[in-house]
């Protein structure tokens, strides 16, 4: 066990390396994130060594059951897409320029619209692709404006890695963890609504009393113009998004599995806009547009951490961590412990290594270990700029615009509100079950 123990740790270490320092590499011209080639190749050597048995993974890989990681991120996958052709349509940006327009000169009635707006779109899309709207937009305005973007970009990535947690498919922790023990959409939301409104009011209260001396500037008027690109097929794209939502809530009473929903969903949206395209004589570039920026790179990711995960599982390692941590008060041992996890192995990987450790658990601490994990896995994301590909993206965007928004800062706020956001959630949770 202690070669597989060292493999997983090296991958895990030079992981987090190349996300603070190098985090892409160019082959062929081409750059590619560094983060899943580097745990790729950890996968490879678990292989290589004998220590996971080729059969074992292909069963994995294949086994009809809900732990499946390839019908996880057929799922996730498929959810972004719909996102995606939301925002290449402008829709989320259009959001942004309302907002902004209603907040007019008053910077703390910018601050409150601008958490409510995208905690709410958090909770039927997802916090990577609402990050990934909405933080250009926040660094565009800020330097027109006049103002400092820091408590909006905290309030942006916080609500989003928040009230992410509202739903199944807020976030790819979510899908993996309750998917992984056959958790229905309705059952899931039923458990984590009351724990995300506690911890998303938290949230926004610590976040104005920290930056309330900052919110007290007015705004120097400016405003950018924002227009849906195509109302035809945003009306398509939107409401493909609420009959997939629609049926993935009902999938588990009709028998039908939420990878299956959401993959007949984005075939049909494609379908759509192509037989839309064909009658207009026009190319569906949106669809491009779409494939391109679908985060393709999680598949090795997952699949790799898959591999490892599962021969460690093997050999025990799941097991001598789930002894450590013991029975009883589970809600708070593994919630704290996956939110500081989370932040040394990225918060996928963590819920992929928790999923197997919950498995020795009996009963309601099993169910309650779930959930607390759910928490920590998306909470945990604003601690530390490792702690989610969120975080990853995010500080890259900031980078490109020339946004000063270092590590301590990040990591300095990310402890203030973290704490008792954290707190909260698990608080509910915990009373609930």
């Amino acid at each position: 066990m202690s070669l597989s123990v060292a493999i997983f740790a090296v991958s895990c270490v030079l992981m987090i390396l190349s996300v603070l320092f190098k985090p892409q590499v160019k082959i062929f011209g081409v750059n590619f994130d560094l983060y899943w080639i580097i745990v790729s190749i950890g996968a490879l050597l678990f292989i290589i060594t004998g220590q996971a048995e080729l059969t074992s993974v292909v069963d994995g890989l294949i086994a009809d059951s809900a732990i499946n990681p390839i019908k996880i991120l057929v799922l996730f996958i498929s959810m972004t897409l719909l996102s995606i052709f939301l925002d290449e349509l402008g829709f989320f940006s259009y959001l942004a320029s309302v907002v902004l327009k209603r907040a007019k000169t008053a910077q703390l009635r910018l601050f409150l619209y601008l958490y409510l707006t995208v905690s709410v779109l958090t909770v039927f899309t997802s916090n990577d692709i609402i990050i990934l709207s909405f933080t250009p937009f926040i660094c565009f305005f800020s330097k027109s404006a006049g103002i400092s973007p820091v408590p909006y970009l905290a309030a942006e990535f916080i609500a989003a890695n928040t009230w992410s947690m509202a739903l199944i498919i807020g976030n790819p922790t979510n899908i993996y963890l309750a998917g992984s023990y056959g958790i229905g959409f309705y059952e899931y939301f039923k458990v984590m609504f009351l724990p995300t409104v506690a911890s998303g009011t938290v949230a926004f209260f610590v976040l104005y009393v920290v930056f309330r001396k900052r919110l007290s500037a007015p705004i120097r008027p400016s405003y950018t113009e924002v227009k849906i690109k195509d109302r035809t097929l945003l009306t398509v794209g939107i409401l493909h998004l609420a009959v997939c939502t629609f049926f993935l809530a009902i999938g588990y009473y009709i028998n039908v599995e939420m990878w299956l929903v959401s993959l007949l969903a984005v075939l049909s949206l494609f379908v759509c806009v192509c037989g839309v395209s064909f009658f207009r004589k026009r190319n569906p570039v949106e669809l491009w547009h779409c494939l391109k920026r679908a985060p393709w790179q999680l598949i090795p990711f997952v699949l790799s951490m898959f591999v490892m995960i599962l021969a460690l599982s093997e050999k025990g390692f799941t097991a001598e961590i789930s002894k450590l941590l013991g029975n009883g008060n589970v809600v708070f041992k593994y919630g704290i412990s996956s939110f500081f996890s989370a932040n040394i192995i990225n918060n996928i990987p963590m819920s992929v290594l928790f999923c197997e450790v919950v498995e020795t658990l009996n009963g309601i601490d099993k169910v309650a270990a779930i959930y607390a994990t759910v928490i920590g896995s998306n909470i945990g994301a604003f601690l530390t700029p490792i702690g989610a590909l969120a975080g990853i993206m995010w500080t890259s965007i900031l980078k490109e615009h020339k946004i000063k928004f270092g590590y301590a800062e990040f990591i300095k706020i990310g402890t203030i509100v973290s704490v008792p956001t954290i707190l909260a959630a698990f608080s509910v949770l915990a009373l609930e079950l």
